[in-house]
């Protein structure tokens, strides 16, 4: 028999046919046969960038009266429950699913992209009443919940495989793309702002989050990549053009330029995964959301003016189910019944803190790294607890503190988040002591000196005072200099054999500072010996607060100093030895009114080693090794009487009541970047962006080095 010929495609079929009716003016039924023709299409036509922001268009004009946003929408709902329900779903029904995610996404980017007046109402994320439903198809009145209850379904249940990798990509952009509406409004979240994706996410319940929680996590730990040997999805057209819906652009989708992001090597500080990095970006766009809400007042028989301020008074935040999940979270290794009896619901997330410490340590060279580093340890006393004990604290800490080394080639924010962790972690006395017993062979990536045989508390001394410093010359930024000197403070009474160049880097802290002080002092009497006082408003008015605070940074040293002195002294002889060495510093500052006490102690201790050398001057000539050998053997027979004791410093980091309106925009742009999401520039009101002709990042987007908004912090002292 001879072969059968193949059926010519007809017309209605081809993908040129399909798109243009789902972007055209007739509106298809629910329960068309025309859906399933398109979900079922191999996407690979090649249209050019005109025609493809054309198409986006044409949707966008024909959308309110079609509303094929919202039935594509329920079809990729329906794809999702069939992926969920059926066990080892063959490849055609995930592929209709990878379909519909992916029509969604870049159709559903160019509107959000385009609503009149940040109106998300303008998507039409319903039916028409008349519209009929199918038998089979389950219609919420509220789409947008329907859909995301099971894009998060899948997410969370769903293991990722060969087969099903795809799939999570396309969901996590797609979760991208739905939450991209936060892009359009301001700063603080107020009550007119329209997130109606992130807003579904928010009321599922918590056995679903918990679940989703855990899967983006373990995405990030583990690190899932597809192989280079597996299927071609159809999706994806051959050679070396991409198809018509990676050739979006700007219009739409540029982050669809799969495979051939996941598939190429990167040169990130940490080999970057697709998968792991919009896991993490979708997670911590979930963490820090706050819908706000206003209470339940009435406020009948007002005036309208009255009314409107009598509910902006009465506004609220919204709790976060996915915060709360991530707060709790424990460590897989031990019983739902904790050492203190206490027993967890089955909702509890589970992770295995050991690998997400590990994955932590090789990636936070990534600022995405640093903020869930932070967002565990100021949220989640179980992690931070299980860091403090790990013998292995280099792991964190080598990283960090290589990154705070290259400062000049960071953003201000990314310094801000590792700083923070280190004051965090320098809170817990165990941690101060137990870094000093780590001894590391060598710093290669530390330039300025051999650092051999060095503790990692001493390194991280050297990198907090070198910090300060370049802080004093570039950023000169008050906040940082808090931040360092409180974490020093917090260290100081722990301090163990402190090396040579720590003791001389932190004694040259003090020489930094007063060299400030003594600037700001000179200028301040210039401006007065001219004037006769201080004018309110004026230049020296200014610059005597500035005054102040550097005095309160000046008293912070000497107690770091005199702490290190009072408890710790005879463990610390390279201490004494840089203070004898520079002890000219001190003496201009011995009348001092809020220096003179510390300074009576320092002075304590260079008249009791002074006397010492005194008593050998007939022993010829000093040099390093002589003073410091003396200094080693007196230390043993010091006793510190006489010493005035001062309270021991302590200070704690206390996040503001509000961080979403510093982390948020902070996320976004770290996505935009990292990602491959891209959004128009002139939409964006999140945050300031340059709109002259220079491209927003590799996507479409450039953005200053400061990230916009303040890490507002409360570095206090605890009494």
């Amino acid at each position: 028999m001879g072969a059968v010929p193949s059926t010519p495609q007809r017309p209605q079929d081809t993908a040129e046919y399909l798109i243009g009716s789902f972007v055209g003016e007739k509106s298809f039924p629910l329960g068309s046969d025309f859906w399933q023709k398109l979900l079922e299409l191999p996407l690979n036509l090649r249209w050019p960038t005109d025609r493809v922001q054309e198409a986006c268009q044409l949707f966008a004009q024909n959308n309110c009266y079609t509303r094929h946003l919202a039935k594509i929408l329920i079809h990729l709902a329906q794809c999702l429950q069939n992926s969920i329900s059926t066990s080892g779903a063959p490849s055609p029904i995930y592929m209709k699913a990878v379909n519909a995610v992916y029509i969604s996404s870049v159709f559903l980017k160019y509107l959000i992209e385009n609503v009149q007046n940040n109106n998300s109402e303008d998507l039409y994320l319903s039916l028409d009443e008349r519209e009929p439903v199918p038998e089979g198809f389950i219609i919420d009145l509220n789409i947008e919940n329907v859909v995301m209850l099971n894009v998060l379904s899948f997410i969370g249940s769903v293991d990722v495989s060969t087969k099903t990798y795809l799939l999570h990509q396309e969901l996590l952009n797609f979760m991208l793309v739905a939450m991209s509406t936060q892009l359009l409004y301001g700063l603080s979240p107020g009550l007119t702002d329209m997130n109606p994706f992130i807003d579904a996410a928010m009321v599922q319940e918590s056995s679903l989050v918990s679940l989703v929680v855990r899967r983006l996590l373990l995405n990030y730990i583990v690190r899932p990549r597809i192989p280079l040997n597996s299927t071609s999805y159809p999706v994806f057209s051959e050679g070396s053009q991409p198809g018509v819906l990676q050739r979006v652009g700007s219009a739409a989708a540029t982050f669809v330029f799969l495979p051939f992001n996941y598939l190429a090597s990167s040169n990130g500080e940490a080999k970057r995964n697709t998968l792991a990095d919009c896991s993490l970006h979708v997670l911590l766009i979930l963490n820090y959301y706050h819908k706000c809400m206003v209470g339940d007042v009435s406020v009948t028989d007002r005036s309208d003016d009255s009314a409107a301020s009598d509910a902006k008074a009465n506004t609220y935040f919204s709790d976060n189910p996915y915060c709360k999940a991530l707060e709790n979270a424990r460590d897989i290794e031990f019983d739902r019944v904790d050492i203190e009896g206490n027993t967890h619901n089955g909702s509890l997330v589970r992770l295995p803190f050991a690998s997400l410490f590990d994955t932590l340590g090789a990636c936070l060279g990534d600022e995405t790294a640093v903020l869930l580093l932070y967002t565990l340890v100021i949220g989640n006393s179980d992690f931070l607890e299980y860091v403090l004990v790990r013998t292995d604290l280099d792991t964190l800490l080598m990283p960090i503190l290589e990154t705070l080394y290259n400062a000049s080639k960071r953003t201000s924010n990314h310094i801000y988040i590792l700083l923070i962790i280190l004051l965090i972690l320098s809170q817990d006395s165990s941690f101060n002591t137990s870094i000093h017993k780590m001894i590391l062979r060598s710093v290669p990536w530390y330039q300025e000196h051999l650092l051999h045989q060095t503790s990692l508390g001493s390194l991280m001394v050297i990198i907090l005072t070198r910090t300060v410093k370049y802080n004093l010359s570039k950023l000169r930024d008050l906040y940082l200099h808090t931040t360092c000197l409180a974490t020093l403070a917090n260290m100081a009474p722990q301090v163990h054999r402190l090396s040579a160049y720590a003791s001389q880097r932190l004694v040259g802290l003090f020489y930094m500072l007063s060299r400030k002080y003594n600037k700001l002092a000179e200028k301040i009497d210039d401006k007065i010996g001219k004037n006769g006082s201080v004018q309110e408003g004026s230049l020296a008015e200014d610059m005597s607060a500035e005054l102040h605070i550097y005095t309160d940074f000046l008293r912070i040293v000497l107690e770091i100093l005199n702490a290190i002195l009072t408890y710790a002294l005879p463990r610390n002889p390279e201490v004494v030895y840089a203070i004898m060495h520079r002890q000219e510093l001190f003496h201009p500052f011995k009348n001092h009114p809020r220096f003179n006490e510390l300074i009576e102690n320092i002075y304590m201790v260079l008249d009791f080693f002074n006397s010492r050398m005194d008593a050998h001057t007939k022993d010829g000539e000093w040099s390093v090794e002589k003073v410091l050998q003396l200094v080693i053997i007196n230390c043993r027979s010091w006793r510190g009487e006489g010493m005035k004791m001062f309270t021991q410093l302590h200070f704690s980091y206390e996040q503001e009541s509000h961080p979403e309106e510093f982390f948020t925009p902070y996320i976004w742009r770290l996505a935009l970047t990292h990602c491959g999401f891209s959004f128009n520039p002139g939409t964006i009101n999140l945050f300031p962006v340059d709109l002259s002709g220079e491209k927003l990042n590799d996507y479409g987007g450039k953005f200053d080095k400061h990230q916009n908004g303040q890490l507002d912090q409360h570095v206090q002292l605890d009494v």
